[in-house]
């Protein structure tokens, strides 16, 4: 820079303005609002695109655990485009598309977005609405991503709405009971649309409910049976020979894991494990010792993981060895000179710091 301003010489104007491009400019912004949770800004950047999110119809996923997955079947089988959260592979996976088309996704929205102050998941959700409209996508999936009521996907009017499960996250934001946060995240569904729930436990919050999972909210869409389609997303339960990766990252959803985890009871597996700040660490790390006896605390690039010594300290009254490897590239590679198998799991955002490690 200065062999620059040295050849300017005195005098002239040294200021250098750099051009900053659209993947810099999305992920300098930050996913939290400053201002308090909403739509009213949401609402005001869809018009500014002239609301693209009314060219196709959709199904609302919302729940605590296997939104992503969920999205991803029923988009497959109702012929169109699913929009999850959060990335492991690369942002392009939140809008069902590749590269190219995630970056003409973000140009599309930026100068309003920035104009308007959006958040990192107000743009990421606008380009996907603006994406799809521009790809004549009529069906959608879209998965809501903190909660419902306030989420910045509630402006969708979605014929049905599927609920996965409840369990206890973001308390701060959602409500102290499974009951309250239940009643958040089936805010999004309007008085006509059909409500597929998992059970009938939270059956008296809505107008029309029914019972079952993914493949009876892509029913209710279409009118006629179906057969689930097949999907997979990175980091979902993901085998990798003697490798599984999953983002389990409550204690319901490492519930939900060690159900399906292979050979779980044989607990031969070294556990690599970060846990964002606002998890309940003790709990999630209780029953991953159930899968394995060593534990290789590590912490994902997140700004709220714990450090790796502080998951390690709280992860030693449940495991016989404990490590700590600050970077997650490094502590899987220790993981597989532990044990046979390895378990890398308590965070998405861990999965896609290591997403491109074979």
């Amino acid at each position: 820079m200065q062999a620059l301003f040295d050849r300017l010489g005195p005098g002239r104007d040294t200021s250098v303005t750099v051009a900053v491009t659209d993947m810099e400019w999305l992920e300098s912004l930050s996913p939290w609002p400053t201002g308090g949770f909403g739509t009213e800004r949401m609402r005001e950047l869809l018009d500014r695109l002239g609301n693209p999110q009314r060219t196709f119809e959709a199904v609302h996923v919302v729940g605590t655990k296997g939104k992503s997955t969920a999205a991803r079947r029923i988009a497959r089988t109702i012929g169109g485009a699913a929009y999850t959260s959060p990335h492991v592979a690369g942002w392009h996976e939140r809008l069902d598309t590749d590269e190219a088309g995630f970056e003409r996704a973000l140009a599309r929205v930026r100068a309003p977005a920035e104009e308007l102050g959006a958040t990192q998941f107000e743009v990421l959700t606008a380009a996907a609405f603006a994406d799809f409209a521009a790809r004549s996508v009529t069906a959608a999936a879209i998965e809501a991503g903190l909660g419902g009521r306030l989420d910045a996907t509630n402006v969708i009017d979605a014929r049905v709405v599927l609920l996965t499960n409840v369990a206890l996250e973001h308390t701060d934001v959602l409500g102290d009971t499974r009951e309250q946060i239940a009643a958040e995240k089936l805010a999004v569904a309007g008085p006509d649309a059909t409500v597929v729930l998992p059970d009938a436990e939270f059956a008296h919050l809505v107008a029309h409910p029914t019972i079952g999972g993914a493949r009876e909210a892509a029913e209710a869409f279409l009118g006629h049976a179906v057969d689930l389609a097949d999907a997979s997303l990175p980091g979902r339960l993901e085998v990798r020979g003697d490798e599984v990766r999953d983002g389990a990252h409550t204690p319901a959803a490492v519930d939900w894991l060690l159900a399906r985890l292979p050979g779980a009871e044989r607990r031969d597996y070294v556990v690599v494990a970060s846990i964002l700040g606002d998890k309940d660490a003790d709990a999630i790390l209780e029953r991953l010792a159930r899968a394995g006896r060593l534990l290789v605390a590590t912490r994902s690039s997140n700004e709220r993981a714990l450090p790796a010594g502080e998951v390690a300290e709280r992860g030693r009254p449940w495991f016989d060895a404990v490590e700590a490897v600050e970077d997650p590239h490094t502590a899987l590679r220790r993981a597989r000179t532990l044990g046979p198998r390895v378990l890398v799991t308590g965070s998405l955002y861990l999965l896609a710091d290591i997403s491109r490690e074979a």
